[in-house]
């Protein structure tokens, strides 16, 4: 039996129901406890505006790094489960208002399609709130496709993106 060498993942964090600033330090601290897994660095909270509907409240999300041993189903398995242990209800409505949403948005370098995970994140290219709290954390990073998220930042505005609560040093 083979033992997976830990990879180097980045976890996407968002709320905007039952305290969310809440939500997301319960989040980080059960990332921390996971299995065959280590917390890296955590950025700071950022306020942002909904990408969907414009009728629920503001978000606040936030990048952790993690490292791990977890295969990558494993993972999201794991993370859907903090998920559901923090009230999250899964609805057909897309981008809706939601206690929390743990997206894995980097798997080390590796590029996954399937029917339930897509790695690196679809959407991780052109959110505001995924690439500053990301450059935060890992400004020298690159995606398995060459793009840096440095260069990134550069093309996408903040649109309002503020910091809500400083990282922890």
């Amino acid at each position: 039996m083979s033992v997976q060498s830990k990879q180097r993942c980045f976890i996407g964090l968002g709320a905007n129901l039952n305290e969310p600033v809440a939500q997301l330090q319960r989040a980080i601290a059960a990332l921390a406890g996971l299995p065959a897994s280590k917390l890296g660095q955590v950025s700071s909270l950022y306020a942002s505006r909904p990408m969907g509907p414009q009728d629920q409240p503001d978000y606040v999300n936030a990048v952790a790094e993690l490292h791990t041993e977890l295969a990558p189903l494993q993972l999201l398995d794991a993370l859907q489960q903090i998920e559901q242990q923090q009230g999250r209800l899964r609805k057909a409505e897309r981008w809706g208002p939601r206690t929390l949403d743990l997206d894995l948005l980097l798997y080390g370098n590796e590029q996954l399609n399937s029917e339930r995970l897509t790695v690196p994140h679809y959407g991780l290219a052109e959110r505001e709130f995924v690439l500053y709290p990301l450059q935060e954390i890992a400004a020298d990073l690159q995606l398995p496709d060459g793009r840096s998220i440095h260069g990134l930042c550069q093309q996408v505005p903040r649109r309002g993106l503020t910091v809500v609560t400083p990282a922890p040093r």
